[in-house]
């Protein structure tokens, strides 16, 4: 996790800088998660950045745990919070398994632009499961290289990162990510795609209430 961290740290300012690449897809994202939550909720986002989307979120539920393993996007998140004058996010280091939830501890969790990342996916998916009360949401925004000429990335990934010029990227098909939240024990509700050649994958599911 140290390299990963590292690289994190040092893109923090210029990452809490930087305007958002698609403002129409980001806020009607905002808009579709929001229509799944209610003010009693306790949520936990993971890979949660500076915190801005948690920000946006925090009026909507009860509580959020917004957990990175970025310090210093979190430091720039708590920043942000207290002059929003928002007392109901948690700032926690690590990643989602580290954080070691309760078993059916929250109503929604989030995993936004980070699950191409994470070389353990499917055993976060298996944590997302296993933290969500029966019939909680998972909302999720990933980009799928699989279907487009960038996949071939891959090939100049480890040099680039090896160079700390990026981070880890997994390659994935929409259909691939689909299929393994669904065998992770979800039912997909919401999916739609935007960004260069619909590469970004936004996805809410429900947990399987067994």
């Amino acid at each position: 996790m140290a390299r990963s961290d590292k690289f994190w740290d040092r893109k923090a300012e210029g990452y809490a800088r930087s305007p958002i690449s698609d403002e129409a897809s980001y806020q009607k994202k905002l808009s579709d998660t929001q229509k799944f939550f209610t003010p009693d909720m306790n949520i936990l986002e993971f890979g949660c950045g500076t915190g801005t989307t948690a920000i946006y979120h925090a009026p909507h539920v009860q509580h959020i745990e917004a957990v990175d393993i970025s310090e210093n996007m979190l430091e720039i998140g708590r920043t942000k919070a207290r002059e929003a004058c928002i007392d109901n996010i948690k700032f926690t280091r690590g990643t989602l398994i580290e954080f070691n939830a309760e078993s059916e501890n929250f109503d929604a969790v989030l995993g936004l632009n980070v699950i191409h990342l994470l070389p353990d996916r499917r055993d976060v998916l298996a944590e997302v499961a296993r933290i969500l009360k029966p019939g909680g949401v998972f909302v999720s925004s990933t980009v799928c290289l699989g279907n487009s000429y960038i996949r071939f990335i891959k090939l100049l990934a480890p040099l680039g990162k090896f160079m700390g010029l990026m981070p880890d990227v997994f390659i994935l098909t929409k259909l691939k990510l689909a299929k393994e939240i669904e065998e992770a024990g979800f039912i997909i509700e919401v999916q739609w795609q935007h960004g260069m050649h619909n590469m970004v994958v936004f996805i809410i599911a429900r947990k399987i209430d067994s």
